[in-house]
């Protein structure tokens, strides 16, 4: 029988998508599951209180429970980094690792080892996020020299994060359309409280490039390290098959 694995991830309070979305990912793999870890998050943005819901702190109470699970691999299933800079997460996951002995990654470090092995130089980026939040998670794309022009990005200006999940694919479809007629090489639905990475696949199909949910990242990426076959994974886009 092959080996247990136990994946555990930090998630948001106010998220309703990504548990159930990461359990039909791993779903085709019978020795996989995945545990949850929840630390307060409400609304998303560049305020003072905003920022401080992922202080390493708070984050590192939630790693620490799913520590006592004994899970092999801990993904930060968020997307804060792309606002407060790729760096907060390679800080976070060495703080994890040190505290608990156990490896870590998160949502948009596997997005951008993903962009890298797709090769991609101009972004898509689809999100829910204020003005201001998008602002800064392109500047800091535009800084590691990927291509997000205006025609490239999308956004909804909404604040708070329940309201994420009421997102209809109707409207995330259109969006992703626009970001690849705008000239996209690959798109990201860059919110793991958005109800999209199921229809990843679709997408692709209908508009002939990647599109890398951030819900299926952080997943992708810790099976990956667990050494397990993602391709066992079919109907959950072209990262799984291709990465």
């Amino acid at each position: 029988m092959s080996k247990q694995i136990r994946l555990g991830i930090l998630t948001p309070s106010s998220n309703t998508a990504l548990e159930p979305l990461t359990f039909q990912t791993v779903s085709s793999i019978p020795n996989v599951s995945v545990h949850f870890s929840r630390f307060p998050v409400t609304a998303i943005s560049l305020s003072t209180r905003g920022l401080a819901q992922f202080d390493h702190s708070v984050i590192m109470q939630a790693a620490e429970l799913l520590a006592h699970a004994e899970v092999d691999m801990i993904g930060w299933s968020g997307t804060a980094a792309g606002w407060m800079g790729f760096e907060s997460d390679e800080k976070l996951c060495e703080a994890i690792t040190k505290a608990t002995g156990i490896p870590a990654t998160t949502s948009v470090l596997a997005l951008n080892k993903a962009l890298d092995i797709f090769k991609v130089k101009k972004l898509g980026l689809v999100t829910p996020y204020l003005d201001d939040v998008q602002e800064r998670i392109v500047k800091n794309y535009n800084a590691i020299g990927m291509k997000i022009t205006s025609k490239m990005e999308r956004h909804l200006r909404i604040e708070k994060n329940a309201d994420f999940a009421l997102i209809g694919e109707v409207v995330l479809e259109r969006l992703v359309g626009q970001v690849v007629e705008g000239g996209a090489e690959a798109v990201s639905t860059f919110c793991t409280n958005l109800l999209a990475a199921h229809k990843v696949e679709l997408w692709e199909a209908k508009y002939g490039v990647p599109v890398l949910d951030t819900v299926t990242t952080v997943t992708w990426d810790m099976l990956r390290q667990c050494g397990v076959d993602t391709k066992a994974i079919k109907g959950w886009g072209r990262i799984f098959q291709e990465a």
